[in-house]
């Protein structure tokens, strides 16, 4: 395959990313407007894992500020190679040790929406005082399909750990609750109900108002269910970038 072509296919892929994301904004806005509720508050998070960064870019300079990546490896290639101001959200699993590798190479990450147990929790709170940034937003993901490929903590134990991030990691700024759904990224609304359960739950024994508490839920396949059983926070990847992208075995 030539260069050009190369270049004009990733050209007719951003003109079309550019496109995808302003229909998402729409049906974000009706899927809203459908459960009485205010769009502003709900946030589109653009998921670009295995998509290139040129691609991102057309996407960034549409408007989009928000964006999502699950692998630290790909995170950290591309943040340096993108302005400044896009507010990224790590939601893939973290490992311990990648933990210091992600702080320190995204100095521009403002969420991770994947804390599932509490040696995560310590680890992301110690390297924050350790590297001295402000305090890093964290979401608990709690795992509602009981499905045990998931990760996330059950449902039982999301209280104890949003606890020990609120109370125990100074660092650290509890701000709600994340789930994946079932294996085929379609949830069903059990999944979300159960989430907004847990944020019941939580935010009473934390004594905070559920406002406060984010709802990251729903993805490219049921986004619209998940803002009308109240989702914050739509990890939008496929229907704004496109099919994954793997390279080759």
């Amino acid at each position: 395959m030539n260069k050009e072509h190369v270049a004009d296919s990733t050209m007719s892929a951003a003109i079309d990313g550019v496109a995808a994301l302003r229909s998402v904004v729409q049906r974000v806005n009706q899927a809203a407007e459908k459960a009485g509720r205010v769009s502003d508050r709900i946030r589109i998070v653009a998921v670009s894992k295995t998509k290139p960064v040129s691609l991102i870019r057309q996407v960034y300079e549409a408007g989009h500020k928000s964006f999502g990546e699950n692998y630290v490896q790909e995170i950290i290639e591309k943040a340096p190679q993108l302005p400044e101001d896009i507010e990224w959200h790590f939601i893939g699993n973290l490992q311990s040790n990648k933990v210091k590798p992600l702080l320190s190479g995204v100095p521009n990450l403002v969420m991770v929406e994947s804390v599932d147990d509490e040696k995560i929790a310590n680890m992301l709170d110690r390297v924050v005082g350790n590297i001295g940034r402000k305090p890093l937003k964290v979401l608990v993901q709690v795992n509602t399909s009981g499905e045990e490929s998931k990760f996330g903590v059950e449902p039982s134990g999301c209280v104890g750990l949003a606890k020990h991030v609120k109370e125990a990691c100074s660092n650290l700024e509890f701000s709600g609750l994340m789930t994946i759904g079932m294996a085929d990224y379609t949830s069903t609304p059990e999944n979300f109900k159960l989430l907004a359960k847990c944020r019941s739950e939580v935010c009473k024994e934390l004594g905070i108002p559920e406002e406060q508490c984010e709802l990251s839920m729903g993805m490219s396949g049921d986004f619209e269910l998940a803002i009308e059983l109240g989702s914050t926070n739509v990890r939008i990847g496929s229907t704004i970038f496109g099919a994954r992208e793997y390279p080759k075995k």
